[in-house]
């Protein structure tokens, strides 16, 4: 197939167009059930915070001749409350505990070194009070304020407050189930976390914006025409923008997808795999809620305007009045048989020809549709040639 007929090529001409904006029922109903999930995991079993936001005690040991749970009975038995040892890679074992204090932390150090046979000095140790993480997660909080104020502001002027309240609406549905899933997961919260999700909210947008644009483009213009609703009109732009949208995504899920589950779950590198994760799930929530919830839920809002019923109820009446006239038109046409020739129609039969019928009548009507409406309208006096009077005739 050549390109220019390529399944792009046609969507974006409008030669073949699927209903995302008709079938939003769908999309919300699908969209609810993650959201279910992500709730559950959210109230239900929660986030895992890292030290960093709880405070605590974090010790690195080399794993040569160790195991998970020599560590975890050693760093138990030198005092620490309730440790959390996990494997890190090959060569490292770490244990999270509760605040010690100096004391306590040098005898869970002196333990760690001995059951692991290495020295002291070998043993990495970081000390996180809890007002380090409650500080940043107010200080992110804000940022995030900041930020959603900004967006809204940027939208509104640049397009209007309705589609800013889909391009919200949508980034909370991404941000819900980003964190959701991550806690269903059960990783780690660090600031790798925070710094995943900050960037899934631009990436989310960008993508709602880009939709939006081709939105605008799309409608502008669109009350002074009976031919199509904004419904139509946006469908036509998710379905021109729908290629372009998902070659971003799968360009930018594949590295992500390789640290995930490459270097997390077969090399055992799991140093960023709580970033990779939020990355994962956010892009992915993102291409999916700029295409199937935010345009859907803003023709949603728009189609409640009185001037945009208004606008649906004259498309309604013109193609109505289109159909009526076609099949009056074809009631009057002989059928036509297969070799060009003309003959009547005999009762109980015909039907194939009239149906074809039908179909170039209406076909002919568009037509002169099109064709009287692309006529240049006249303007100003008509020029007419002037009547001479009966004396000058005369003369002639």
């Amino acid at each position: 197939m050549a390109k220019s007929d390529s399944i792009a090529s046609r969507m974006y001409r409008g030669e073949v167009s699927y209903n995302i904006v008709g079938n939003r029922k769908r999309w919300y109903t699908l969209s609810g059930i993650i959201l279910l999930l992500a709730l559950v995991g959210l109230f239900g079993r929660g986030l895992n915070f890292g030290i960093e936001f709880q405070g605590g005690a974090e010790f690195q040991v080399p794993a040569t001749n160790c195991s998970v749970e020599t560590v975890r009975d050693a760093a138990t038995g030198a005092g620490a409350p309730d440790p959390t040892v996990t494997q890190l890679g090959n060569n490292q074992i770490r244990v999270q505990t509760a605040e010690l204090s100096p004391e306590q932390s040098k005898t869970v150090v002196d333990a760690l070194a001995s059951t692991c046979q290495t020295t002291a000095a070998d043993v990495k140790i970081q000390l996180v009070g809890s007002t380090w993480g409650s500080e940043i997660t107010k200080k992110a909080l804000t940022g995030l304020l900041v930020f959603l104020l900004a967006v809204t502001l940027f939208l509104s002027i640049y397009f209007e407050w309705r589609m800013a309240v889909a391009a919200l609406v949508a980034l909370a549905h991404d941000l819900i189930i980003t964190i959701g899933i991550y806690a269903l997961v059960g990783f780690e919260v660090t600031p790798a976390t925070v710094i995943g999700i900050l960037t899934i909210l631009g990436f989310s947008l960008y993508d709602t914006v880009v939709v939006f644009d081709k939105v605008k483009e799309n409608t502008r213009g669109i009350l002074g025409q009976s031919r199509q609703t904004y419904s139509e009109a946006a469908n036509l732009a998710v379905n021109q923008t729908i290629i372009r949208s998902i070659n971003t995504s799968v360009v930018a899920l594949l590295p992500v997808a390789a640290i995930l589950f490459v270097g997390a779950g077969l090399l055992g590198a799991g140093t960023l795999k709580d970033l990779a994760l939020a990355l994962f799930i956010g892009t992915a929530a993102g291409t999916y809620s700029s295409i199937f919830v935010a345009t859907p839920f803003l023709c949603q809002m728009k189609e409640r305007e009185p001037a945009m019923k208004a606008l649906s109820a004259r498309v309604a009446g013109r193609r109505s009045g289109l159909e009526r006239k076609a099949s009056e038109k074809a009631a009057k046409v002989p059928a036509y048989v297969s070799d060009g020739s003309s003959a009547a129609a005999s009762p109980g039969g015909g039907t194939e020809a009239e149906a074809e019928a039908v179909a170039a009548t209406a076909a002919v009507l568009a037509a002169e549709d099109e064709e009287r409406k692309s006529r240049p309208h006249r303007q100003g006096p008509r020029n007419q040639p002037k009547k001479q009077t009966r004396s000058k005739r005369g003369k002639s």
